[in-house]
């Protein structure tokens, strides 16, 4: 049995050095294939059909300038990368996650799970090392330390408690967290979790996290609200003091491509309305930029922000009531014209002389 297994493992590691050998150069003859794996044609034969059913199309050709040769294919196979190749990958897929490529936020984390879980410890300092040489002058998401990233990706995938510091109220505390769902948005990334010490959910900044850790107790999964939207209506509205609500009378993608997600909630209402959810340290400064969006609107909530909208439509009533004339200069107050004040050239008399 035991020499069974020696051969099976023998024919895995002969088949990976093949792809291995497949990936690096275009085309490969048979006898150039036995000639460094050390068998026979007839043997590399097997290892070819090994790999195609194992999803690779490897193309055979022949005569000359035939041989062996990797094709694209219908589904993506797996991947065989050495050292270099891995680390590179790496820091590739990190400066995705960390905004450095526009939409690439959420795949690259994913991806980037998925190798490091396979990736041998011996490389991991490498690639951190290169990670936080990696700078960009495009702005992008605020920095974030990547060890911490993927500690906690690694959480919400194994369904195991996390614990992190967090600052709260100009005091850093120990938060424990029972981590579901990592969102990024086009600034930040957050992290939706159920917090065991409040007994409810909560959505953290991870660049505001510090010495962040798994533990190896696994949670069982609660019934969690959509991480996107609770995510995106607590940085525009319940972090704010003030929060309203507004029917805006245009289409929810004509609102969206006006207000940054960040900023406010669109919700649609039929084809031609749609709800926008904000908040703000002021109600004022929350209704002036509905008011510049350029539609009509209402307002749904607060009700004491209806009736600041009549005060201040009567303000921009009085504010317009007054018809300057051309000819008057910067200055020139309304109960100075039509002669009541003295002209530069003295040509103007006084109201009421003779």
């Amino acid at each position: 049995m035991d020499g069974a297994r020696d051969d099976e493992l023998g024919t895995t590691e002969r088949v990976l050095t093949l792809l291995g050998l497949l990936q690096q150069c275009q085309v490969w003859t048979g006898p150039e294939l036995a000639a460094r794996l050390g068998v026979t044609a007839r043997t590399v034969r097997r290892d070819v059909d090994r790999l195609r059913t194992l999803g690779y199309p490897v193309h055979a050709g022949q005569g000359v300038g035939g041989g062996y040769r990797l094709g694209p294919g219908r589904d993506l196979p797996p991947l065989l990368l050495d050292d270099q190749e891995a680390i590179a990958t790496a820091v590739s897929l990190l400066a995705g996650a960390g905004g450095a490529v526009a939409g690439a936020g959420d795949a690259a984390l994913q991806a980037l799970t998925k190798l490091d879980q396979v990736l041998p410890a011996r490389l991991r300092h490498e690639v951190r090392a290169l990670s936080e040489s990696v700078e960009f002058f495009n702005g992008g998401r605020a920095p974030v330390d990547p060890e911490v990233l993927m500690t906690l990706a690694r959480a919400c995938r194994d369904e195991v408690e996390a614990g992190f510091d967090y600052p709260s109220r100009g005091e850093v505390g120990r938060r424990r967290v029972e981590p579901y769902r990592l969102v990024a948005s086009d600034r930040r990334w957050y992290l939706l979790a159920f917090d065991l010490d409040r007994d409810d959910w909560r959505s953290f900044r991870v660049d505001k996290m510090t010495d962040a850790s798994a533990r190896t107790f696994r949670f069982r999964p609660r019934e969690a609200p959509d991480a996107a939207t609770y995510v995106q209506e607590g940085v525009a509205s319940r972090v704010y003091p003030h929060q309203a609500r507004f029917l805006v009378h245009a289409a929810a993608d004509t609102v969206r491509a006006q207000i940054p997600a960040s900023a406010a909630v669109v919700r649609p209402r039929g084809s031609e309305c749609c709800e926008v959810l904000s908040g703000g340290e002021r109600l004022d400064a929350v209704l002036m930029h509905v008011l510049l969006l350029g539609h009509d609107f209402e307002v749904l909530d607060p009700p004491e922000l209806g009736q600041r909208c009549r005060v201040l439509a009567q303000r921009l009533r009085s504010a317009g009531t007054t018809d300057p004339s051309p000819a008057d200069g910067p200055g020139v107050r309304p109960g100075m014209r039509h002669g009541r004040g003295r002209s530069r050239g003295g040509g103007a008399a006084p109201a009421g002389s003779a």
